[in-house]
């Protein structure tokens, strides 16, 4: 039953979390929620399939919330102001991202650093998120979106967009620079347009067949295995996949002076690194904690600008336990996105 017409909603709980993404996720009719004062209640309209949901679903991530509602990647429109709201209005057309909410007054929220608040909590892993029929947010956290993409489109941008522009920031590419793309999904196949539209030479390497064909479809300059060497040395360079083991692979590739970004939430053990070989020549590794809400405005500014192709698999939320099990087993090409 859809939030507009009843008091219940259908959707999808992460109950018993672990490897077996079928028995970890349970769907289940629930009450609508009702906004708080500040929060809005949004209609989903579409929900991407993060690789950060399958963290959750799988346990990777420790449980915030029992029994949540995943999903953070959330195109929807509202249907309910909370009390004191006063920029949003019943039926626009927002977007509800990874992170929720912050403290506000720390000093990482006053220097511009919110997403290192020590008080942050997140759609989807803290609070309930898009895999149902709705959800909400606070009003200053909502993003308004850009006109030309379907909810589908738009869907990804919201966590694989923001966490890539925010990963290629820390990555400081250099102006018409080199930059390497490690695994070539959701997040890097947006990140890679962003850089090439900005004049950089894309190198990707994934273990994908068809994510090497996207790759070189959209403008990289080679596509390569995970493991290759690249055919030049790196400005810098992000690593999108979840595996430790690629860390030492992408230093050295790096040129001197070039910096690594690790763009995910969880990584697999990183292998020990050989100072000289790898680290030494003042390459540098950087991690990559959320994004604030500056980094979503920009990407989603840049996404007004310059029309992103958005590769989409789309899935009917009813199979959404079978999106994150694709997802996990690397047979989803682009993003996968859950449609109501």
């Amino acid at each position: 039953m859809r939030a507009e017409t009843g008091c219940a909603v259908r959707g999808w709980q992460v109950r018993s979390p672990g490897a077996d993404i079928g028995r970890a996720m349970s769907r289940a009719t629930m009450r609508v929620p009702r906004p708080a004062p500040g929060e809005l209640l949004v209609a989903v309209d579409a929900c991407g399939v993060c690789r950060t949901d399958l963290h959750v679903s799988a346990g990777d991530l420790p449980v915030h919330r029992p029994s949540v509602v995943p999903g953070h990647e959330v195109v929807g429109h509202v249907l309910e102001l909370g009390d004191g709201v006063t920029r949003f209005r019943p039926g626009d057309r927002v977007g509800v991202a990874w992170l929720r909410e912050t403290c506000g007054h720390c000093r990482f929220c006053l220097s511009g650093a919110e997403n290192l608040c020590p008080g942050s909590r997140y759609t989807g892993w803290d609070a309930d998120g898009g895999y149902a029929d709705c959800t909400t947010v606070r009003a200053d956290f909502a993003y308004t979106l850009p006109d030309g993409y379907s909810p589908a489109e738009l869907a990804p941008l919201l966590c694989a967009g923001i966490i890539g522009y925010r990963a290629l920031r820390r990555a400081e590419l250099p102006a018409g620079g080199r930059l390497g793309v490690y695994g070539f999904g959701a997040s890097a196949h947006l990140t890679a347009q962003v850089a090439l539209a900005r004049g950089a030479t894309v190198h990707v390497f994934t273990r994908s067949p068809r994510a090497r064909e996207l790759a070189l479809d959209l403008g990289a300059a080679s596509a390569g295995d995970a493991r290759d060497a690249p055919p030049e040395p790196l400005d810098a360079a992000v690593l999108f996949a979840p595996a430790g083991g690629l860390v030492p692979v992408a230093l050295r590739a790096l040129e001197r002076g070039g910096t690594l970004a690790v763009a995910g939430i969880h990584l697999t053990e990183i292998p020990p690194l050989d100072y000289d070989r790898d680290l030494f020549q003042e390459r540098t590794l950087r991690s990559v904690t959320s994004n604030t809400r500056t980094d979503g405005r920009e990407l989603l500014a840049f996404a007004a600008e310059h029309r992103l192709r958005v590769s989409v698999t789309p899935y009917p939320m009813a199979r959404a336990a079978a999106a994150l099990t694709d997802l996990a087993a690397d047979r989803v090409d682009g993003a996968a996105v859950l449609l109501p």
